[in-house]
C-alpha cells in the first residue's frame, strides 16, 4: 500500500473518479491544489463561494459526474448557501470545507465558528474527517452518497492536519459511482402488474414527467409508453425535453409556472402517472392540480417520496427508466385514440393561438416570448440551455420550444443568480458543446464578477440576458402589498434598476458582447457569439411590462365544468 499525504490522496481520488475541474475560493486545500499540478484537473478560483457551488452544480448536471467545490472555514456559510439548489435539484456535488485543527476548536480562533450545522439541511450527508486514515473510506462514501438513489450534495469537513499528515493510503475507485445514476433498481413484478391494470382501466390517464426522467435518461421509454396508449404528457420544468415541444402528446408544463393547456389536461384526467417527480408545490400549483382525490401511480427512486404529497394507488420504487420499461413489457398497445389526440390538439392549439401575438411580435423593446422563440431557432443541434429561476425559468420552461433531439435543458430550482455561474460549470464539463445561459438582468447582476473567472480559464458559454431593467416579477407582490394601489416610490425602490448597458460592462471585462434591441437581430447576434470563442454576453433589451404565464384557476374551472 503506497504511503502518501492526505493532500496527495485527495488529488488522486478526484482524478481517478473522473473529476476534471474543482471550483473553489482559497485558502483551504492549497496542498491539494499543489498535488494537482501534475494532473489534468483545472483549478478554478472563483470570486465567491456561492458561485463555486453553482459551478460545481452546473458541472454535475451537464456531465452526469460529480461536481466538486471547496472553501475555507470562514467561507463555508456562503458555500453551503450555494448548495441549496443542488440539494433541491438532486445534483451530485461534493463540498469540501477546511476545518480548524483540533487544538484550535472552541477557543475563539481566528475566523472560527461552528459551520457544520449549515450543511445538515442542504446535503445528503455531512462528515467531519478527524484523521488522515479516515480519508479513503470517507471519500468513497461521499461519491456513493452523491450518485446513488436520488442524487444530491454531500459535505466533507477536513482539517489541514488530516491533509498534511502521511499514512498508508490506497486509492480505490468504485466505477459505479463515477457517474449517476449509479444503480438502476427494478420495481417489484406484482406492483408493475397492478399499475398496468390501473392504466389499462383508465379512460383519461395523463403522465406527469419530472426531473427524474431526465436524470435517468428515460425520455425514450416515456415517449414509447405515451404513444402505445395515447397518453398525454405534461412535463415539469425539470422534466422539459421528455418529449419534443411539437410532439402531439406534449401538453406542456403544469403547475404554478405553466401552460394552461397542461393544467386543464391534468385536471380532466382520471389517473395521474407521476414519473420521476415528487409532485411538489411548483409542479402541482401547491397541490391544487391534480386534485387531492386524484388516483395516482407514482414512480420514483426514493421510497420516502412515494405517496408523500398524493396517496399513491400504486407506488413503483425504482429507477425511472427501469420502471417504465417494465410497464411497457406488460401493457398491450392500443390503436391511436383519435378522440384523445383531437382533444389535445384543440387544447394546445388554443393555448398557442393565445400566445401567438407575443411569440411573433416585432415590438422593440422585445417581448420575452419572441426572444425565447429566436433563441430556440438559433440553437446548434447539440446545445445545452441553462436557465436561471424566476421569470427566466418561466419563459424558457413554458415558452422556449426545444425540438432537436441532441439538446439538453437544465434549470435553477430556486436560487436567483444561479444561471451565470452554473453555465460556466456546465461549459467546463462539456467544452465541445455550445452552452447558452438564459437569465434576466436581476439574476445576471448577482455574480457578474464570474465573467472574469470564465475569461481567465477560457470557458465560453453564451449568456443571453432578458434585460427589462428591473425585477418585474415582483410587480404583482408589490401591488398586493399596497392593496392594489401602489403609491410613493413603491416600484422605484422595490423593483426598478438603473438602465445599464450590460454589453458595455461585459466588454470592459473582456467578454464578447452585444446589445440587441430588435427581435430580427437576435439570431445573427447569437451566431457571432458562438463564433467568438470566449464567454459572450448578449444584452437583450426587453419589455418591462411583459409578465410570465402562471396558473389561472379560471382556465381549470372552465375546463372541468365543460
Amino acid at each position: 500500500m503506497p504511503r502518501m499525504t492526505g493532500n496527495r490522496f485527495i488529488a488522486e481520488m478526484l482524478r481517478d473518479y473522473g473529476v476534471t475541474h474543482v471550483f473553489q475560493v482559497p485558502t483551504a486545500f492549497f496542498g491539494v491544489m499543489r498535488e494537482m499540478e501534475d494532473m489534468d484537473i483545472r483549478r478554478v478560483v472563483t470570486h465567491g463561494e456561492k458561485a463555486a457551488a453553482y459551478m460545481a452544480d452546473g458541472y454535475a448536471r451537464a456531465s452526469k459526474r460529480v461536481g466538486v467545490c471547496m472553501a475555507q472555514n470562514i467561507g463555508t456559510a456562503n458555500l453551503g448557501a450555494g448548495l441549496a439548489d443542488a440539494y433541491m435539484g438532486h445534483s451530485p456535488v461534493i463540498a469540501m470545507t477546511g476545518a480548524l485543527p483540533a487544538e484550535h476548536r472552541y477557543r475563539h480562533a481566528y475566523q472560527e465558528y461552528d459551520h457544520e450545522p449549515w450543511y445538515e439541511s442542504v446535503t445528503k450527508s455531512s462528515v467531519f474527517i478527524d484523521k488522515v486514515s479516515r480519508l479513503p473510506d470517507a471519500l468513497r462514501q461521499a461519491f456513493r452518497d452523491a450518485t446513488s438513489g436520488a442524487p444530491g450534495p454531500v459535505h466533507l469537513d477536513i482539517p489541514d492536519e488530516a491533509c498534511s499528515s502521511e499514512a498508508d493510503l490506497e486509492v480505490i475507485v468504485e466505477e459505479l459511482h463515477t457517474t449517476f445514476p449509479s444503480f438502476r433498481p427494478e420495481p417489484e413484478g406484482d406492483r408493475v402488474r397492478e399499475a398496468a391494470r390501473a392504466i389499462s382501466q383508465a379512460q383519461r390517464p395523463v403522465i406527469i414527467a419530472g426531473g427524474g426522467v431526465i436524470a435517468s435518461e428515460a425520455w425514450a421509454e416515456v415517449q414509447q409508453l405515451a404513444e402505445m396508449l395515447t397518453i398525454p404528457v405534461a412535463t415539469t420544468l425539470n422534466g422539459k425535453l421528455t418529449l419534443p415541444a411539437s410532439h402531439p402528446l406534449n401538453v406542456g408544463v403544469p403547475g404554478r409556472y405553466s401552460a394552461w393547456c397542461a393544467n386543464q389536461t391534468v385536471a380532466n384526467a382520471d389517473l395521474v402517472i407521476a414519473i420521476g417527480t415528487r409532485l411538489g408545490g411548483m409542479a402541482t400549483w401547491d397541490w391544487r392540480i391534480p386534485s387531492a382525490d386524484m388516483p395516482t401511480i407514482q414512480i420514483g427512486i426514493d421510497p420516502s417520496e412515494l405517496g408523500r404529497n398524493y396517496p399513491a394507488q400504486v407506488a413503483l420504487m425504482g429507477d425511472a427508466r427501469a420502471c417504465v420499461r417494465r410497464l411497457i413489457e406488460v401493457l398491450e398497445p392500443i390503436a391511436p385514440r383519435e378522440d384523445r389526440l383531437a382533444e389535445i390538439r384543440d387544447r394546445v392549439g388554443r393555448w398557442r393561438d393565445e400566445y401567438a401575438p407575443m411569440v411573433n411580435s416585432d415590438a422593440s423593446p422585445m417581448r420575452p416570448e419572441r426572444l425565447c422563440k429566436e433563441i430556440a431557432e438559433n440553437l446548434p443541434d447539440d446545445a445545452m440551455v441553462v436557465s436561471d429561476t424566476g421569470h427566466s425559468g418561466i419563459w424558457s420552461g413554458v415558452l422556449m420550444p426545444l425540438e432537436k433531439p441532441g439538446l439538453n435543458y437544465i434549470r435553477c430550482v430556486g436560487s436567483l443568480g444561479w444561471g451565470l455561474s452554473a453555465s460556466i460549470g456546465a461549459k467546463a464539463a462539456v467544452p465541445h458543446r455550445p452552452v447558452v445561459c438564459f437569465t434576466g438582468d436581476g439574476g445576471f447582476w448577482y455574480h457578474i464578477a464570474e465573467l472574469e473567472t470564465a475569461l481567465r480559464h477560457g470557458i465560453a458559454p453564451v449568456i443571453v440576458v432578458n434585460d427589462n431593467r428591473s425585477l418585474n416579477q415582483e410587480k404583482g407582490p408589490i401591488e398586493r402589498a399596497y392593496d392594489g394601489q401602489p403609491y410613493g416610490r413603491a416600484f422605484q425602490d422595490l423593483m426598478m434598476f438603473q438602465d445599464t448597458n450590460l454589453a458595455a460592462v461585459a466588454e470592459a471585462i473582456g467578454c464578447y458582447a452585444e446589445r440587441v434591441e430588435r427581435p430580427s437581430d437576435v439570431g445573427p447576434a447569437m451566431q457571432r457569439a458562438f463564433a467568438s470563442g470566449k464567454i459572450a454576453v448578449l444584452d437583450m433589451v426587453s419589455d418591462i411590462e411583459a409578465m410570465g404565464p402562471v396558473a389561472r384557476m379560471s382556465d381549470v374551472r372552465e375546463s372541468v365544468s365543460g
